[in-house]
């Protein structure tokens, strides 16, 4: 079994660094950066559902039916509302932030960021295909908690998402904060939504004598360190102290980074 998991491991890792090198290609040629989360999101949805789905002896197509769904809704509904936002032109910051820094070099920068992006996110298919492997002879609470919780992952985060539109479509609230429904419990509640979804894996996969389920612990604590400590907040709210000033400061001071919890009082 250990050189079936490592193979996968391999195609894995290759797929994404090809579908990321689109995405390098995509990114240069339109000049808009938005496009790349998208290709990313679409390609870790697809090759996690290919994991999924792989014919092995002894799994289980209907959870392995219920491992690619999940994982394909999550890429379809994130990955349509970045596209919608790359349509309309808008860039994403954080990479044009990336591009101003690197200067002449920011091709080559950039098609670098992407590849090591891919290979960073090799452990969320991988625990995708350990889901949907798991020797488990049936359907049970395990698949259903796992899938009750990839829902509502998804549903909080699309919520947080269509707070965040509505609020930055009214046209009173330019230069403002949004600190409404979600917004007020965290600062980033679409990341937060995004992180938990990657805990319905685990649940799924974790079995007695599968050892290899543990491994599937990697994609949720590879998802938070990436969305907390390096592409998600802190370049984030670099540009939202940068454009919002004081108004984010006091956000910051009484609202929840990540988890959400009731806001504190407000700044003195």
């Amino acid at each position: 079994m250990g050189f079936l998991q490592i193979l996968t491991i391999a195609g894995i890792a290759l797929a994404l660094s090809v579908l990321m090198g689109l995405a390098w290609i995509v990114q240069q040629r339109t000049g808009n950066s938005g496009w790349v989360d998208t290709i990313w999101t679409y390609s870790v949805g697809l090759v996690g559902a290919v994991a999924a789905l792989l014919p092995l002896a002894g799994a289980l197509p209907a959870r392995q039916m219920l491992v690619g769904t999940l994982v394909l809704l999550w890429s379809a509904r994130l990955g349509t509302h970045i596209a919608r936002r790359a349509a309309a032109g808008i860039d994403d910051p954080r990479y044009a932030s990336y591009a101003q820094e690197w200067g002449p070099r920011a091709p080559l920068r950039m098609f670098a960021f992407l590849q090591s992006q891919a290979f960073a996110s090799v452990p969320l298919p991988f625990a995708v295909f350990l889901a949907a492997h798991a020797p488990r002879a049936a359907l049970g609470v395990q698949d259903y908690a796992g899938a009750a919780i990839m829902l509502a992952a998804i549903a909080g985060e699309a919520v947080a998402d269509e707070q965040l539109r509505r609020f930055k479509r009214n046209k009173a609230n330019a230069g403002l904060v949004c600190d409404a429904g979600l917004w007020r419990w965290s600062r980033h509640p679409n990341y937060f939504f995004e992180w938990l979804g990657w805990l319905a894996y685990p649940i799924i996969a974790l079995s007695p004598g599968y050892p290899w389920g543990w491994a599937s612990l990697i994609a949720p604590a590879i998802m938070y360190w990436i969305l907390v400590h390096v592409t998600g907040i802190p370049p984030l709210e670099v540009q939202m102290l940068r454009s919002r000033g004081h108004r984010y400061r006091d956000y910051q001071a009484r609202t929840s980074a990540f988890f959400p919890r009731p806001p504190g009082p407000a700044p003195e």
